[in-house]
């Protein structure tokens, strides 16, 4: 039956449905309607798995051929795991963790990359019983939805929403004794990074899969959301101070103009989604507070209040990245020339209102003196010219002492070292520019 017929036929023609009790029967019946009788069975199984169906009858017209479950190229295999390095290392933590608490299940963690080539599983021989988990659980094999049919991690690939399917609701028969259940992970820019995954054979889970494998995809979106931030004043908000630090919170990325970069699910919900136009994603007009106001809370380590634009209130945190991913968010205890160094927080500075304006030099159209009530001159400074600015000062205050002064950032001397020879670099490269040359 062509599969353009599944699109025509609805419920309305449908034969009369026979008693179904457990969720095998309402399966059985829902392939039974589908694949032989060319009706489309709502209600039987969830709408993702019915959309995958219809999506591999156009591809994969046999339904019931050998899966081959072939690994991709060194080559192609090579640069899929060159090209995601950065989501292992921030996934490396939570993956370990995940397989330590299901060590005494079979239960496999995979991970794959936004076309569905696995970058990771746990490392466990499979048992006799799990044939099909001996040819899929391997570095390398696509199990995206083209190449293996429905699949959770291949739902997840194509549609980028989380979902659980089990048995049955796979394609292929080969694969009628899985159950897997997934979640996406997305990066800055939005779009898919990757899928973490949860796949048993030859038995049911026994927990909420779909509960669990969701958490720890947030816990790795979050971790890979803050890596990839460059030059941004990240954000950490919740109603209550306590959810904080936990996979709940919500998380934003303020870029050096003003505009938020990117929010996560959690900080989504509690903006509102973030608007599609980047000129409609002005900081102050999303949260009613200017850059330069959220910049001046990352001198504190402890949680402050905060009031939304929407009146919502909440707790926040704040903290810096520099462009060589930096975390500056204890840079704002530096002391300027002229003070003497110390390394207690800004607040306990004497100083400290002089520390502050130093700390926020950020692009705005200007900036209020607290003390005399005038205008401020304008400012123009990147983020990036602002944590030169706390090095170049930090330095000044130790003669120059590269360990002293990476010491009182809280940051490596390496890191230090290569920004020191980065802008070395650049001052180089603009006097070559505007030398004249010898005719």
């Amino acid at each position: 039956m062509s599969p353009d017929k599944f699109e025509r036929l609805g419920t309305a023609d449908a034969p009369r449905q026979l008693f179904a009790s457990t969720p095998a029967q309402r399966v059985a019946l829902a392939r039974q309607q589908f694949f032989e009788e060319g009706v489309r069975p709502s209600g039987l199984v969830g709408e993702a798995v019915l959309q995958s169906w219809m999506r591999c009858s156009r591809t994969h017209r046999d339904r019931q051929r050998i899966v081959p479950f072939d690994a991709v190229t060194p080559s192609r295999l090579h640069t899929t795991l060159a090209r995601n390095r950065e989501l292992l290392d921030v996934a490396r933590q939570e993956l370990g963790q995940m397989e330590n608490m299901l060590a005494g299940t079979d239960c496999r963690v995979i991970l794959t990359d936004p076309d569905g080539v696995v970058v990771h599983v746990t490392n466990h021989p499979a048992a006799e019983y799990q044939p099909v988990l001996r040819k899929t659980a391997r570095v390398g094999v696509n199990i995206s939805e083209r190449v293996v049919g429905t699949t959770a991690p291949g739902i997840v690939a194509s549609t980028g929403q989380a979902c659980t399917v089990d048995g049955a609701e796979h394609y292929f028969d080969v694969l009628c004794h899985m159950q897997c259940a997934a979640a996406p992970i997305r990066d800055v820019t939005g779009r898919l990074a990757g899928v973490l995954d949860l796949t048993v054979e030859a038995r049911r889970f026994g927990f909420d899969a779909a509960s669990m494998v969701a958490l720890h995809a947030t816990i790795i979106e979050n971790r890979l959301l803050q890596a990839q931030s460059r030059d941004h004043l990240i954000l950490r908000f919740q109603a209550s101070p306590t959810l904080l630090g936990t996979p709940l919170e919500a998380l934003a990325g303020i870029a050096p103009d003003g505009t938020i970069a990117w929010l996560n699910n959690a900080g989504a919900r509690l903006l509102g989604r973030l608007p599609e136009a980047a000129g409609e994603r002005d900081v102050e007009c999303l949260l009613g507070h200017d850059l330069a106001s959220l910049l001046r809370l990352g001198r504190r380590e402890a949680a402050q209040p905060l009031r939304l634009a929407s009146g919502l209130g909440v707790w926040v945190q704040a903290h810096l990245k520099g462009s060589d991913g930096a975390d500056f968010r204890h840079a704002v205890a530096v002391a300027v020339p002229g003070m003497q160094a110390s390394s207690a927080p800004v607040e306990h500075t004497a100083n400290a209102d002089l520390v502050e304006d130093c700390m926020a030099s950020m692009p705005m159209s200007s900036m209020a003196n607290e003390g005399e009530g005038e205008a401020a001159s304008h400012h123009t400074e990147t983020l990036r010219e602002h944590s030169r600015k706390l090095i170049e000062e930090t330095l000044a205050v130790h003669d120059g002492n590269v360990s002293q002064a990476a010491r009182q950032l809280r940051v490596s001397r390496g890191t230090l070292y290569r920004r020191l020879r980065g802008w070395r670099d650049e001052e180089s490269k603009q006097q070559h520019a505007t030398a004249p040359s010898a005719d």
